[in-house]
């Protein structure tokens, strides 16, 4: 291959990165849309870099050991980075490679000043900008120091900032290489940034103009405070006029400098309104052949407008794609199944071929269209009452899309299946727990029979035979006394509430009658586990062992030790009933316990080293009584009022329901979720197979497929690994992305806010959801796996699904960032009589770990204490 060291803007395009870098390949995009001015100019490729680092062979070993370092290990990265990029600067540049950027620059004028921009193979990608990582250099005069700067730039893919970004995002050095873009320099009378959507709400359709006088870096640098205007179907809607004491000009002889400006410019719009329109404009072209939303670097020469960057905004939320050109309305399904992180392909389309309602795909989470529900009024206020419910901030979201009033079209009353209204679901199921038994007879039946029929079923037989099963997952999910069943125990929750803080004046009373309910599966699960616990603490050999696990393989090796064999057993049996759970199990891809049982192991350790032997039984006894107790002090407190009888009978059958019902509410996600892995370990043999054939490198390459791809993979043995790697980079940057609670088809992401003002200054607000005030220690954990839990601890953490039930046994309260009344971690808190604040915004950032802190479960806000 004929090595290329220079090509002209025009001859490239944004398909050329791995020639020329992101920049260039952008600029050379940019250079061919019509009516799109950008300043001439060349690229030194990415061969000519190669070049030159093969004449440093002592980079290699300096590229090893920083590959090997953490990102947070500073002093490491200053020195080997420095030493790079000094040993990069001294290397002579090739008398042809020279010649030949010369001679480019010969071509353009030689003698005039250009920008020598950095222009890195990892830079400007949809999925990650890198902006400012590497050098620009701005106003270089003379063949000489153009090629100087030119090696400056190459030595600019290692400066300290741009090493520490790629360690932290996972790229290989010595995978991301740097060309340098050499432009004739335009010296305007203004310039700035425009954003084709607006970067802090997402909206799509409002653009973001950032202006000042003289170059762009004053606004890069933060020099000055710039104009800003927002721009929307063509007009200004907001405008805010900066101070601009401060701009950047040329020197003549190179190089450049700050200049005041002068007092009677200075609060000058930069831009006229007329300007501004145009500008973006032309931001609207550049967006449309790029194909997604731009930050765009723009100069005003004369009145004429040059472009010298465009680059995809990386931190836009993606918006489901449905193509119909109507206002839409999103509700994210991952707040209310306590799993915002990303979902592989195949999780996302398992999910949406087995649930009941249709749901959208953006950013690797889901999405429910509340739009019909929100358009007719009795719908929206029967949706409205249920968010208020359970989460608080997605109803406030809402409501600030419906005050606009004119995004959603008020139709008349007349939609189907709208979720009931509060006190609505009571009335069709009585109170008898025969119905909570029936159900999950039926449901362990269905599976059981899943189970045995699935073994069969190989290739393309198996996908037809997983359809069916979809129908029968979705069969027993709509089985008639479901519904009611779960509804009646969260009415019968919002009931007691209402009633008794109106008659009492006592508040989230029904927490306390929660206690022990029957037939909670979760929170059997988190005292399952304190069973384990007591089989393997009066074996130290084995408790020794477990400190040290690694490998998966663990089970295995238990019985060579003195009480493994009884450890083993006792896990396993753990594991026949629950080895099917995991975080985020709403992604079928996700490695169960089952799978993965080295998860569990921190917390069998925590529970033998904090909580005493034969805990679970009396635990859950004593949570029996002192609901009972309650229930006893509440009606004799209420016969003492008047109309008391009638009171106390109307609240004494409320509570009868919610204890009938309530535990219910967590069976019907453990019998998803049991399904799921049946479904899951038929589809890991099917990829076996592909992988044994060669149409795929590994099993898990499947989770990067969607169920209906994954179909015809099987059924022609053909695989498109392009795409399956495609999916992986992609999934991969889902991460970076933060999912809200409320998605417009415009793009806003809404978070909410609680319109509250009854908490103390600097308490962080939440909604309360099990009662009870406590104080202590904050464990912020991210990850299950690493649980280090002391007595007394309070967990901090962002989600919890009903996998992190176990962890709950050994707290004393609980903290999520999201989360409602009626989701799995506010449920098992009131089972267990914890203290519980969920939906505090960005509390794991917040709340230090290891910091004192009060939770107020009643008020619903956590205090920092000294």
């Amino acid at each position: 291959m004929i090595e290329q060291y220079v090509l002209g803007l025009h001859e490239v395009d944004e398909l050329q990165v791995a020639l020329v870098g992101g920049k260039g390949a952008h600029l050379g995009g940019l250079s061919r849309i019509e009516g799109i001015r950008v300043p001439a100019g060349f690229c030194v490729t990415t061969d000519a870099f190669r070049r030159i680092m093969a004449q440093a062979p002592s980079i290699d070993d300096r590229l090893d050991r920083l590959s090997l370092l953490s990102p947070d290990d500073r002093e490491t990265i200053r020195t080997l980075s420095a030493e790079i990029r000094q040993t990069i600067e001294r290397v002579a540049m090739p008398a042809d490679l020279a010649a030949a950027i010369t001679d480019a620059l010969t071509r353009l004028g030689g003698q005039a000043a250009y920008a020598v921009r950095s222009s890195a193979t990892a830079e400007d990608l949809p999925t990650a900008s890198f902006a400012g990582q590497q050098d620009t250099y701005l106003n270089v005069v003379g063949p000489a120091a153009i090629l100087q700067h030119v090696s400056r730039c190459w030595a600019s893919l290692f400066t300290e900032r741009a090493v520490t970004y790629r360690l932290r995002n996972g790229f290989d050095h010595r995978a991301v290489h740097m060309a340098v873009v050499v432009q004739q320099m335009v010296f305007p009378d203004a310039a700035g940034i425009l954003f084709t959507s607006d970067p802090v709400t997402g909206n799509r359709k409002v653009a973001a103009v950032d202006a000042g006088f003289g170059l762009g870096e004053a606004l890069v640098s933060s020099l000055v405070n710039p104009d800003v205007f927002t721009v929307r179907d063509g007009e200004i809607i907001a405008k805010t006029v900066g101070a601009k004491q401060r701009a950047i000009h040329a020197l003549p002889t190179g190089g450049t400098r700050e200049v005041a400006i002068d007092p009677q410019q200075q609060e000058l719009p930069a831009l006229t309104d007329a300007q501004v329109v145009r500008l973006v404009q032309l931001g609207r072209r550049i967006e449309a052949h790029f194909g997604r939303p731009q930050d765009i670097e723009w100069c005003l020469v004369d009145d004429d407008f040059r472009f010298v960057q465009s680059r995809a905004i990386t931190t836009l939320f993606p918006i489901p794609e449905i193509g119909d050109g109507e206002n839409h309305v999103y509700i994210s399904v991952g707040h209310q199944q306590m799993m915002t992180d990303p979902m592989k392909p195949l999780g996302v389309s398992m999910w949406q071929l087995t649930a009941m309602v249709p749901m959208h795909e953006a950013g690797g989470r889901l999405f429910v269209d509340a739009t019909p529900r929100l358009a007719s009024p009795a719908s929206r206020a029967a949706l409205l009452e249920v968010m208020d419910r359970g989460d608080p901030l997605i109803r406030d979201a809402l409501e600030t899309v419906l005050d606009r009033g004119d995004f959603i079209p008020t139709l008349p009353d007349a939609s189907p299946g709208v979720p009931p209204a509060r006190g609505a679901a009571a009335a069709p199921i009585e109170t008898d727990p025969a119905i909570v038994t029936g159900l999950i007879e039926r449901s362990r039946a269905s599976t059981a029979t899943l189970q045995r029929d699935i073994r069969t079923k190989t290739g393309p037989a198996l996908f037809d035979f997983l359809l069916e099963a979809f129908d029968e997952h979705k069969r027993v999910l709509t089985d008639p006394p479901n519904f009611p069943a779960i509804m009646a125990g969260m009415e019968a929750t919002w009931w007691l509430n209402d009633k008794l803080q109106e008659w009492l004046g006592e508040k989230n009373a029904a927490d306390t009658l929660t206690l022990s309910a029957p037939n909670n599966v979760t929170s059997e699960m988190g005292l399952a586990l304190l069973d384990v616990a007591d089989v393997i603490r009066p074996y130290p050999e084995v408790v020794a062992f477990l400190q040290g696990v690694e490998n998966e393989s663990f089970l295995d090796e238990l019985p060579k030790l003195a009480g493994g064999t009884e450890a083993r057993d006792a896990i396993d049996a753990y594991l026949d009933l629950y080895g099917m759970r995991c975080v985020g199990e709403i992604d079928i891809t996700r490695p169960r316990w089952r799978e993965r049982p080295t998860t569990l192991v921190p917390v069998i350790l925590d529970n033998i080293r904090n909580i005493e032997p034969g805990a679970a039984e009396r635990r859950f006894e004593q949570g029996r009584q002192k609901a009972l107790e309650k229930e006893r002090e509440v009606l004799s407190r209420l016969r003492a009022l008047p109309d008391g009888e009638q009171k106390a009978d109307e609240t004494e059958r409320m509570i009868d329901r919610l204890r009938t019902f309530i535990g219910y509410r967590e069976y019907p996600k453990y019998n998803i979720i049991s399904r799921y892995f049946v479904y899951k370990q038929a589809l890991l043999e099917e990829a076996e197979r592909l992988v044994q054939a060669n149409v795929l490198p590994e099993k898990e390459d499947i989770f990067y497929l969607t169920f209906q791809e994954l179909s015809e993979v099987v059924r022609t043995n053909q695989a498109d690994n392009q795409l399956i790697r495609q999916r992986k980079d992609a999934f991969q940057s889902y991460h970076a992305l933060t999912p809200p609670r409320v998605l417009t088809s415009d793009g806003e992401a809404l978070t909410g806010a609680y319109q509250r003002d009854d908490v103390p200054a600097g308490a962080l607000i939440g909604l309360p959801v099990s009662a009870g005030t406590i104080e202590g220690r904050a464990r912020v954990i991210l990850d299950m796996a690493q649980a280090d839990l002391e007595a007394g601890d309070i967990l901090v953490t962002a989600h919890t699904d009903p996998s992190w039930s176990p962890l709950f046994v050994g707290i004393t309260g609980l903290v999520t960032e999201v989360g409602g009344l009626m989701t799995h971690g506010a449920v098992i808190a009131r089972e267990y009589g914890l203290p519980a604040v969920v939906g505090v915004v960005d509390a794991t950032r917040m709340i230090r770990d290891g910091q004192r802190i009060r939770v107020h479960g009643t008020d619903g806000y956590v205090e920092m204490l000294p």
